[in-house]
């Protein structure tokens, strides 16, 4: 046992007990320090709790399960008098909780100009994408404008993804497709590029990309017959780079160039287009449909010299994770069977947008994400991205004075209770940063509280394989440093952060935090 106790190192032998049974970083099951065959950290009525996380559509079931009062898919031991604050507010129905950093709200989001201007519009993805072409493509309003209907369909449930690369995509071409000619703007995301690309299933990668591309051609060649001008884009890359530097297969995000192909099936000739970002794409969906771009909206219209006519209607296809890769043997989409994909990139126009770092408003250099891809698709403009305000406001020390993290500290203070951190085991997630609960835990030091227990959620996406024991190394060291905090449980990301309603998985990491039930040790 090191001479640093703070709970990494008890907690990092049992991630390798774990690994030794199969399990990875991101599907880890509950593990709990215990004593006396008790859950030695729980949350507990009167308590104060920070969700270090940020963003929100992987956040929202646990934090029902913690604060909604009429909560019911899944039975739970309430808690009473929790002081529950959040660091973002990622859904409007948290809107009374605390929440330390507020939004910056987007103003006049293309959804929001469409309706304006008498459009209607259709918005569909599967669910695990269904966020990201509602709430974070319309700036970040959770209901629909006036004259937008938004259809989500399932994803596959109770089994890996990896099993089924084709998710519910055969579907959405489907809805899409019925969709099409009964709306003036149609938008859709094709999951399969982020989902699948996220696993280290190189088989299941090649496969997906097989999938989109047969996907975009029915969607597409039924557009075009309706007359719809179509774009096909997407928000970041990853399922086009299938290892890493060191060999090992690669499974998050890039920092590639995304592609943009526009085709108008009133004109039989290639359009000319520009290079550009994603807070081009609105602007260009404006153009086509003949509406004004607002003052708001700083982007530009990547078509050249080209007039589309009056009461043009558009799609829009957003595949996710489809960047522009290297084009050789550890490029999943050159490798795959993609026809259709291939035709357009040698037949159709198309051009490059930057989807990463400061072009997508994240920290410099930093690739690019869902939340920020479709937030700046839907908004016409770079979006600052909630890592960069806080990444700032620890950096300029307003982190440590923000009232709302106080005020947890405080209640805990006031009631003799614990201040519990839930963090992301990461450094550079787009969910959170454990530098986060480090800064609260070293805020609480200064204020006289030491009982600073520490919920930890390992990540396996932004992380290397098997790279858990070590970061906790790493956060003993910091945690002391920091003068308060110890580490008395923790949970996989695929348990704790689920998206798609499977509220039996986020109650096994709810049961380990509040009642101490999972693997024990000591």
């Amino acid at each position: 046992m090191s001479q640093i106790d703070r709970g990494g190192a008890r907690l990092a032998n049992a991630v390798r007990g774990a690994y030794a049974q199969g399990q990875d970083d991101y599907h880890l099951e509950p593990m709990v320090l215990t004593r006396d065959g008790r859950g030695a950290g729980t949350i507990q009525d009167g308590d104060a709790v920070v969700f270090c996380c940020r963003r929100g559509e992987r956040e929202v079931e646990l934090t029902e399960l913690f604060t909604q009062p009429d909560f019911d898919p899944v039975p739970r031991h309430k808690l009473h008098d929790l002081y529950f604050s959040i660091l973002t507010l990622y859904h409007d129905k948290f809107k009374n909780l605390p929440v330390a950093f507020a939004p910056a709200h987007v103003v006049m989001p293309l959804a929001q100009v469409l309706s304006q201007a008498g459009k209607t519009q259709f918005h569909c993805a599967e669910s695990e994408k269904f966020a990201h072409v509602t709430f974070f493509f319309n700036g970040g309003e959770n209901a629909p404008f006036p004259g937008e209907d938004d259809v989500c369909i399932p994803s596959p449930k109770g089994i890996d993804f990896d099993q089924q690369p084709e998710l519910s995509l055969p579907q959405v071409a489907d809805t899409v497709i019925d969709a099409l000619g009964k709306y003036d703007f149609v938008v859709t995301n094709f999951a399969n590029g982020d989902v699948i690309g996220h696993t280290q299933n190189t088989a299941a990668k090649i496969a997906a990309c097989g999938h989109v591309s047969r996907a975009l051609e029915r969607v597409v060649t039924d557009a075009l017959a309706k007359g719809y001008v179509v774009a096909v884009t997407a928000d970041h890359g990853n399922i086009e780079q299938l290892y890493t530097a060191a060999g090992k297969p690669h499974g998050a995000h890039t920092a590639n160039l995304v592609p943009f192909v526009l085709m108008d099936p009133a004109n039989p000739d290639r359009l000319t287009l520009r290079d550009g970002s994603l807070g081009d794409v609105a602007p260009t969906v404006l153009q086509v449909m003949g509406i004004p771009q607002p003052e708001e909206m700083s982007g530009a219209s990547l078509v050249q010299d080209h007039d589309f006519g009056q009461g043009r209607k558009m799609l829009l296809i957003i595949c996710d994770g489809w960047g522009l890769g290297s084009g050789d043997e550890g490029d999943a989409i050159h490798l795959a069977n993609t026809p259709y994909w291939d035709g357009l990139l040698s037949k159709e126009a198309w051009c490059c947008l930057h989807a990463s770092g400061s072009h997508v408003g994240l920290g410099e250099g930093k690739a690019g994400n869902s939340e920020a891809g479709h937030s700046n698709l839907g908004a016409g403009r770079t979006v600052l991205q909630d890592d960069v305000r806080l990444d700032t406001a620890v950096k300029d020390g307003s982190f440590q004075q923000n009232p709302v993290l106080l005020g947890a500290i405080r209640h805990a203070l006031d009631h003799g209770t614990a201040l519990h951190l839930l963090t992301l085991l990461t450094h550079k997630s787009s969910h959170g940063s454990m530098d986060y609960a480090v800064s609260v835990c070293r805020m609480a030091h200064a204020a006289g509280l030491d009982r600073v227990l520490i919920h930890v959620i390992f990540d396996g996406r932004s992380t290397d394989p098997g790279s858990a024991p070590a970061l906790l190394g790493e956060l003993d060291e910091t945690l002391e440093e920091a003068g308060a905090g110890y580490i008395v449980d923790g949970v996989g990301r695929g348990v704790a952060l689920d998206r798609d309603k499977n509220y039996d998985k986020v109650k096994r990491a709810y049961d380990a935090m509040v009642d101490g039930v999972g693997t024990q040790y000591t």
